[in-house]
């Protein structure tokens, strides 16, 4: 388990910084971020600061769920996530009364404006819940989209980008429920508004009204859906970015108006300053013939802003065309150059946007403003991070400039806090070397000497001053300063990589190089009179409220856009030192915006410029780990046999110095405090953590010994009771079987008795069941097993009368059955000779003495041998003419002569169609009679072989009847009229005296009689037939 444990943590990296090994390399600390950036582990604690890596895709990482599971956890419990960063400040807040802050910082693109979401949405869910609280969290939750639609835009780095710096102070009351709120918005990126670089977009709510605006608001505005229509928008870039739903967020932008009750005329007057200010940019001059004037081209477009702004037409031409100058308290109107116009334009445009959004922030606050006295608030700081570009300027110098301020709140506040902690735990304070960056604060913002003031100096001079007049300024100001550096102070190497209208700023990240182009301008941030003028003749309440009168009457000059900046960050710096600070740093991982790719290069930047290996070495100066000692007890306690299972001959805390001494610790490396453990390396906690993973293998087979001994015993008890249980039941069950069985056969028993004496008596309810065993008994036992075994046998079971009727009916159903078995086994052979044998039955049964004689012997199609029948088959085949000529039957007879009764051998073969006797010496045909002439076949009811042929007519020339005898006469006849004239009927039996046919139409006589011996002879010019 230790080696797995290894294994995992060389896999995933560390979860807190503070953990890491070697602490002091930069390398080491990307790789652990690199690590768990590739696991989808993207936060990573150093002790109590967050580090955030934007994943650049959803992680399902901030549910419903997840946001229960983190509530009132101590803050090490699970694994690092925001969601423990705004737990740990809302119940601090809650429990000990005080003022909390969360910074978030880091790039544009690390997921800042993300982190500050999430923080918002988790503490709404953890605060107490109430129709008014309700409403305060949707006001809370809206003024996100509603800032970003107005302070949020595309860029590079970030589809989403904000483009201002925000501090919001979220107020609870005593229960912890969300009553009000309060914004801070910082240094807005207005030249955004008339120029974006390559690949970037304006701010969100242009591209939200064009692109999703309805057609009225369109009409109103003066606008069309095509963006390339519009100066302000850049041409270079794709409109459509496909993380951003313009669409969907312009719906969220109007709700969040209705949520922060913006009015109905306060939303339109808003939409007419946005499309304002994109007729603005179309506003085209031209420069007069001699170039010292410029004049409108298109007044048409001016003609909308004026209207759209409700300020006179007038007002807007002139404001855009000349300045007015006041001279010895007299007012002096002059005309603009080109260059000057298209200046004031800008400016104009750049002038209004700002503080339409200073307008909204406050509108904002005004909704959020709760006036109690007995608030706590939590404080959420949204801010650019540290900005290094190719070409620096004044908003890069600002924003540095504002890192430099809180990276010093944070290592002050940071160092106060280790501090104040080793007080409260009685551990000796250690002094901790770090860098202290008050040097570059110093040399940024000092009232006399510093860069802001010399900024100041050089725009309030009379004269003509300049970006280089400002540059060598400082450097004779500031001459040999360690941390700044211009053309004219470096060295010969040093002039390579640096020009000379450029100065660098070594800042605590590293050195930054500015150019001064556009410094004195900047900062001067000047708005010409006229400009005021017009926008104070506006109708529209928004530009009276933001473009107020006294601005005019004020003979001051306003203060410069670098000593505004300087002492909001000076009034924020006092805020966030009033309050206990928690930290967000966001790292991006890549330029891409792409899921799996971690650029070192420019995660090794950010750390540097973030201050994070500052913080990390500061956090390891002491003790690498600090944990309650209640709960580092509860952990360990199995490793040592003296606390295990509990320890009772002292306190928790002497339980931990037990651990420790098992683990060979010293005094320096582990100590004990009030309320803490603090353990100073890395390598201690991973021993301590091996031995805790080998020792819960140790527990698990010891308890599941224990547990399976307890379930064994368990199981056995249940068992036997299962067991006794299980035979009383089933003991009374077999009795209640028997008892039922008993009943039954009583009940069986009576009820036979009525129904044997009321046997005979026609069914009923008293003898049916009797009825129904008898005919059972006699079916199964009586006639199933007695039942005839061929179609010969005719025995039947008697049965009993209450089954005679049955027994009527299956006798010939059963006889059937018989029968169509047997004929189904026949053979067609078999089968043939039956169907011969049932003709010869229904003619000659009963009838004829020596039927009985033929029963026994099969009838044959022929009597011949082998080789005379295939002769004699030869002959007819040969004769024959037709298709029926194959033989039927074919045997030995005695032929009768008509004249005089000569008897003579003769062969008889028959056909289907036709019989042929033939001349049994040369196989000649003696006489053809076809089948169809034949009339009857006669024979003698007695036992001779006469068979007399008769003819249905004696043509010309014809011998008569034929008269034959046959050993086989029955067979004869039997086959000659089945097979040959296919008639049975055809067959007479005869007595007595019969005439037949001769030729010339004459007649002879047989005389049929008894004898005691079968003759055939002639007697009296007849034929005497004697049969026994």
């Amino acid at each position: 388990m230790a080696y797995e444990a290894l294994a995992a943590r060389d896999r995933i990296g560390v979860q807190d910084f503070v953990l890491l090994e070697d602490f002091q390399s930069l390398d080491a600390f990307s790789e652990n971020l690199k690590k768990r950036f590739n696991e989808k582990l993207i936060y990573t604690y150093i002790g109590p600061v967050l580090v955030s890596v934007n994943p650049y895709r959803d992680l399902d990482l901030y549910t419903h769920e997840l946001c229960k599971e983190y509530r009132q956890v101590e803050f090490f419990k699970l694994p690092p996530h925001v969601f423990a960063i705004a737990d740990t400040a809302y119940f601090a807040m809650r429990s000990d009364r005080r003022d909390q802050c969360i910074l978030v910082s880091g790039e544009s693109g690390a997921g800042k404006t993300e982190a500050t979401k999430q923080i918002l949405r988790y503490l709404a869910v953890a605060s107490e819940k109430s129709r008014e609280v309700g409403k305060i969290k949707d006001q809370l939750l809206q003024s996100n989209p509603l800032l970003e639609a107005f302070g949020n835009a595309t860029t590079t780095r970030n589809d989403n980008s904000s483009r201002f710096g925000k501090y919001m102070d979220v107020q609870f009351d005593f229960l912890g429920a969300p009553v009000g709120g309060h914004i801070l918005n910082y240094l807005l990126e207005k030249s955004r508004v008339v120029v974006q670089a390559n690949g970037e977009r304006n701010f969100h709510i242009f591209y939200q009204i064009l692109q999703s605006g309805d057609a009225a608001l369109l009409k109103r505005l003066h606008l069309t859906k095509n963006m390339q229509d519009y100066r302000y928008l850049a041409k270079e870039q794709s409109e459509t970015v496909f993380t951003i739903k313009d669409d969907q967020q312009y719906k969220e932008t109007v709700d969040a108006l209705r949520v922060l009750a913006f009015s109905k005329q306060h939303t339109e007057e808003l939409f007419n300053i946005v499309g304002a200010i994109l007729h603005m940019g179309n506003v085209e001059l031209e420069a007069s013939n001699d170039g010292t004037t410029c004049r409108m081209t298109n007044p048409d477009i001016a003609a909308i802003v004026a209207e759209l702004l409700g300020a006179p037409p007038a007002a807007i031409n002139n404001s855009l065309t000349a300045k007015t100058i006041i001279v010895n308290n007299e007012h002096v109107e002059s005309p603009l150059s080109l260059e000057e116009g298209l200046y004031s334009r800008d400016a104009m445009s750049k002038a209004i946007y700002d503080r339409l959004f200073s307008w909204l922030v406050r509108h904002v606050n005004r909704t959020l403003e709760v006036k109690r006295s007995d608030t706590v608030v939590i404080g959420l700081l949204d801010i650019y991070g540290f900005e290094v570009f190719q070409t620096n300027s004044f908003e890069q110098f600002c924003i540095n400039y504002c890192n430099e301020k809180l990276q010093q709140i944070f290592i002050e506040l940071t160092l106060k806090m280790e501090q104040e902690e080793y007080q409260r735990e009685g551990i000796e304070w250690e002094q901790i070397d770090y860098f202290n960056n008050v040097i570059i604060l110093d040399l940024i913002e000092d009232k006399n000497k510093g860069l802001i003031s010399f900024m100041d100096e050089e725009c309030l001079r009379p004269g003509n001053a300049t970006d280089i007049s400002l540059l060598e300024k400082m450097t004779v100001g500031v001459n040999k300063h360690d941390h700044f550096m211009s053309f004219e102070l470096a060295s010969r190497e040093e002039k390579k990589n640096i020009g000379r209208e450029e100065f660098r700023l070594v800042h605590y990240a590293g050195p930054v190089t500015y150019n001064v182009t556009g410094f004195i301008e900047k900062n001067n941030d000047l708005l010409f009179r006229n400009i005021k003028e017009a926008m104070q003749k506006s109708t529209n309440s928004i530009m009276q409220e933001v473009f107020p009168k006294a601005e005019i009457l004020d003979k001051k000059r306003p203060l410069t856009a670098g000593t505004q900046f300087k002492n909001s960050l000076n009034r924020l710096a006092d805020i966030l030192k009033s309050k206990v600070p928690s930290y967000v740093r966001c790292i991006k991982p890549n330029n891409k915006k792409s899921p799996v790719e971690f650029d070192d290069v420019l995660v090794h930047h950010q750390v540097k410029y973030l201050g994070l290996m500052e913080n990390l070495r500061v956090r390891r100066a002491g003790f690498a780990y600090r944990r309650d000692y209640k709960y580092f007890y509860n952990r360990y306690k199995s490793i040592c046999p003296e606390t295990w299972p509990s320890y009772k001959k002292g306190t928790p805390a002497q339980a931990c110095d037990k651990i420790a001494q098992l683990l060979g610790w010293n005094s320096r490396d582990f100590k004990v405090g009030k309320t803490k453990v603090f353990i100073r390396n890395p390598k201690q906690l991973y021993e301590i953590e091996d031995k805790l993973s080998q020792r819960k293998v140790e527990l698990a087979i010891m308890l599941q010994a224990q547990i399976r001994k307890v379930i064994a015993r368990q199981y056995l008890k249940r068992a036997k009771a299962a067991v006794t249980t299980f035979s009383k039941s089933w003991r009374r069950l077999v009795a209640m079987r028997e008892l039922r069985k008993r009943r039954n056969a009583a009940r069986a028993i009576r009820a036979f008795i009525k129904g044997f004496i009321q046997r005979n008596m026609p069914v009923n309810e008293h003898n049916k069941r009797f009825v129904r065993m008898v005919r059972i008994q006699w079916l199964v036992n009586e006639l199933s097993p007695n039942l005839p075994k061929s179609v010969l046998d005719k025995n039947w079971p008697k049965a009993p009368e209450v089954c005679g009727e049955a027994s009527k009916l299956l006798k010939p159903l059963q006889q059937r059955v018989m029968v169509r078995s047997y004929i189904r086994k026949l053979a067609p052979e078999r089968k043939q000779q039956l169907q011969w044998k049932l003709q010869c039955s229904e003619v000659f049964s009963g009838k004829k003495t020596t039927y009985s004689d033929t029963l026994p012997v099969p009838f044959m199609p022929t009597r011949l041998d082998d080789s005379l029948s295939q002769r004699v088959t030869d002959t007819v085949t040969k004769t024959s003419t037709d298709s029926g000529a194959g033989i039927v039957f074919a045997g030995h007879v005695v032929k009768y002569d008509r004249h005089g009764y000569k008897s003579r051998q003769r062969l008889i073969a028959a056909t289907q169609s036709a019989v042929y006797l033939l001349d049994p010496k040369n196989l000649g045909v003696k006489e053809h009679h076809d089948a169809e002439n034949i009339k009857s076949l006669t024979l003698s009811e007695k036992s001779d072989g006469f068979v007399l042929i008769a003819f249905n007519s004696i043509a010309k020339g014809s011998k008569g009847d034929l008269l034959i005898s046959a050993d086989n006469a029955i067979e004869l006849a039997t086959m000659i009229a089945s097979c040959s004239l296919k008639n049975m009927s055809a067959v007479v039996l005869a007595s007595g005296d019969i005439e037949h046919h001769l030729p010339a139409n004459k007649t002879g006589t047989v005389r049929l009689q008894s004898g005691p011996a079968a003759a055939i002879v002639k007697e009296g010019g007849a034929l005497v037939v004697t049969g026994a």
